[in-house]
């Protein structure tokens, strides 16, 4: 599993005295003008056997080659062919490269014609710091989809604001793809499919389900574009031109290894923006090693949920299978989605692909 997304922000303040991204004040402004501008949603293409997706690492490094011959065998298993990026094993301190190895990989695999899809290898920390280095103009004429979650959700975000194109947050190359996760993202991506998201249901051996449980927050049910990722790495970002309005959408959000009173401080932070008020519903995925701790003094992520998600009155619900978890769902970034927040379900009310 990926290393705290604390440890990575604070190693990274160290890494901007190093390398500082200092825009011009003309640059700031033109990418502010760039980001007001409401773009249309554009559907990238579908996935078909044969195709070739491209295999990227905008954040933390890949440390053995063998990880990445998984992914390639994996993406093999669903009638796929990988083509490497040309940075993909470099390593800079965290990071898979320098930013402008990691940079120069994604844009070089929108240009590339035989690339129908990109895969990001894996997250940890640094995507944001690509951002002002993409060629916007040239990944605007090729959109294609890319996949990936945690801390690629910079990436995901501002190819949809800034382009339109729907993305995917869903497993990394590097997830365990079992047949959960091989099987949305087949139905998603590959068969074009307009699915409904659902927690299984198992019980095991146990007399009451214990795993992947729905819980509502308020009930009801709410249409609108689907928008969110980590918590952690969306915070990051507000206040950039790098991310989308949220106006009238459904926000999707999950986190790993935060204490409550970062989630709580986050959370703030996303009311403070006003992005919380503009949701039309609220779906949280997982925290997973989010507990409280030891003794007393402490709120619980539901706590938290209550005292942010519950106020706002609109559709909510708790323990979606997304996020840092062995399973979990491949969800259109930019898409119209309905939430039903008794049923606990998220329907897609059009193909993510063309």
């Amino acid at each position: 599993m990926p290393v705290s997304r604390r440890s990575f922000l604070g190693a990274a303040a160290a890494a901007a005295a190093i390398a500082p991204l200092r825009p011009s004040a003309a640059a700031l402004e033109s990418r502010q003008a760039d980001a007001a501008v409401a773009r249309p949603v554009v559907r990238p293409p579908r996935l078909r056997a044969g195709d070739t997706v491209g295999l990227v690492d905008p954040s933390s490094a890949t440390w053995e080659p063998v990880d990445v011959e998984i992914v390639v065998e994996s993406l093999a298993a669903l009638g796929l062919k990988s083509k490497r990026g040309a940075h993909l094993l470099e390593r800079r301190g965290y990071f898979a490269g320098t930013d402008a190895q990691r940079a120069a990989d994604v844009n070089a695999m929108f240009a590339d014609p035989e690339v129908k899809a990109i895969h990001c290898v894996r997250g940890g920390w640094g995507a944001a710091r690509l951002l002002p280095l993409l060629d916007w103009d040239a990944i605007a004429r090729h959109p294609k989809a890319v996949i990936g979650y945690s801390d690629i959700t910079a990436l995901l975000l501002s190819l949809h604001a800034r382009t339109g194109v729907v993305t995917f947050h869903g497993p990394n190359g590097s997830s365990e793809w079992n047949a959960f996760n091989a099987g949305w993202y087949r139905r998603v991506l590959m068969e074009g499919e307009a699915v409904t998201f659902e927690n299984l249901k198992e019980k095991g051996d146990t007399l009451a389900q214990v795993e992947h449980r729905v819980q509502t927050i308020t009930p009801g049910v709410a249409r609108g574009r689907l928008l969110g990722g980590n918590l952690t790495v969306l915070t990051a970002i507000i206040g950039s031109s790098y991310v989308p309005a949220f106006d009238d959408c459904i926000l999707f959000l999950e986190d790993v290894s935060e204490a409550p009173y970062r989630i709580d401080r986050m959370l703030t932070q996303l009311a403070l923006a006003g992005i919380l008020e503009r949701a039309r519903a609220v779906v949280w995925g997982t925290c997973r090693e989010c507990d409280p701790g030891e003794g007393f003094g402490s709120l619980t992520i539901t706590d938290v949920l209550d005292d942010h998600v519950k106020p706002l009155g609109v559709p909510a619900w708790q323990g979606a299978m997304i996020g840092h978890v062995k399973r979990q769902f491949t969800l259109p970034v930019g898409c119209e989605v309905e939430v039903d927040a008794s049923a606990g379900t998220i329907r897609m009310l059009e193909p993510a692909v063309t």
